[in-house]
């Protein structure tokens, strides 16, 4: 199961999206710090199929986690260049 919350601003909808076991935690690397906050990600959760419409249609794009990178992979709107990992954590946003 994947978290997903959608953020209304200017019009556009920003899909914040994680995997539900990183919820709440906070990886740091280096200077890299990933925040993966409720307040931002904490959503509704949602399995693979319904994951993947919701990526398909959003204006703006924030995944982390393993599974939720992964179906962004899967869906065509992110490439391997683009994603970083804190800690292990693949990351990745789109625009």
């Amino acid at each position: 199961m994947i978290h997903v919350k959608i953020h209304k601003s200017e019009g556009r909808e920003i899909v914040a999206m994680c995997d539900k076991d990183i919820l709440g935690k906070t990886f740091e690397e280096g200077d890299l710090v990933l925040e993966v906050s409720e307040r931002f990600y904490k959503g509704t959760l949602v399995g693979d199929e319904a994951a993947k419409n919701i990526i398909k249609n959003a204006d703006i794009l924030n995944v982390v986690g393993k599974k939720a990178v992964e179906l962004a992979l899967k869906v065509g709107v992110v490439s391997k260049i683009h994603i970083i990992k804190i800690k292990g954590i693949p990351h990745a946003q789109v625009v």
